[in-house]
């Protein structure tokens, strides 16, 4: 069990915590203000200094040793806060974690405060200038996104029934978006994102970088070797490389050092030779989200 579920997940998996996507959080903390100014100024929060750091050039100081650690440190720091929400222009305990489909239906269903919209990836459109609507949000945050034209699908449905917003999540995890979820910020969460790496703000920096900007899923993928016959298609699908097809047997390995645990695999594996094992479960990565 992560840290996130030790600490918030009151005996669980913390996103299944259903108090912290209720509106009483939203209010004692203020959030509409908040998160109406962050979204309205959503675009510059990659160039925007932080504690006098820029987005800018990022790439070239997070490689220079010293520079690189520290830069690193305070960036944790801020995402893994559990301070009230200050400043719209930090990213201040917003921390998330990947999540299966099957946990991801659960949230839709059991947990998501009303009402459920789905609007476009800002990480898309910043990263390709494509407005893609993937990004699931609930309770206050869906009330925001409805002031803010840009982020209103052109084409897709905006307000969501529970049943819409669990099909629509399925769609895109069968397509193989990573499913995620996010504090935004600390102690509320609004957003169960399906994302794509490299475009995913939260997951690239982890990915690039090392910086723990979301925690590997409570699971990891497992292969049954006697129902696998080798097709490479989960290896093909799979997003952070962790499925290969081992030299020599043709059959597929699974490097679970490098698996995020999000399931998207499964979806093209004809013979059913994929699952998710508790991660805690797997003795080689136990306790390493």
């Amino acid at each position: 069990m992560c840290e996130l579920c030790m600490k918030h997940g009151a005996g669980g998996k913390w996103y299944l915590n259903a108090s912290h996507y209720s509106n009483e959080i939203a209010e004692k903390y203020d959030l509409r203000d908040f998160l109406l100014e962050q979204y309205k100024n959503f675009e510059q929060m990659a160039v925007r200094p932080v504690w006098g750091v820029s987005g800018i050039g990022l790439d070239y100081r997070l490689r220079i040793p010293v520079v690189g650690r520290l830069i690193k440190s305070m960036a944790e720091r801020m995402l893994h806060s559990t301070k009230p929400p200050s400043n719209p222009f930090r990213a201040e305990g917003h921390i998330g974690q990947v999540v299966p489909l099957e946990d991801g239906i659960a949230i839709l269903e059991e947990c998501a405060a009303e009402p459920i919209i789905e609007k476009n990836c800002m990480c898309r459109y910043m990263s390709r200038g494509i407005k893609e609507s993937c990004c699931i949000n609930f309770g206050v945050m869906s009330e925001i996104a409805g002031r803010l034209p840009r982020f209103i699908p052109e084409k897709d449905k905006f307000f969501l029934t529970r049943k819409e917003a669990v099909a629509r999540f399925t769609s895109h995890n069968r397509r193989g978006y990573i499913g995620t979820i996010w504090f935004g910020p600390f102690p509320y969460i609004n957003n169960l994102c399906s994302c794509a790496n490299p475009e995913c703000a939260g997951i690239r920096p982890r990915f690039d970088f090392g910086i723990m900007s979301i925690y590997k899923a409570e699971y990891v993928i497992c292969v049954n070797d006697s129902a696998c016959v080798g097709c490479g298609a989960c290896a093909a699908r799979c997003p952070f490389g962790a499925l290969k097809m081992a030299p020599g047997s043709g059959m597929v390995s699974a490097d679970i050092e490098a698996c995020y645990g999000c399931g998207v695999c499964r979806h093209v594996c004809q013979r059913g030779a994929l699952y998710l094992a508790p991660r805690d479960e797997v003795p080689e990565v136990r306790g390493k989200y």
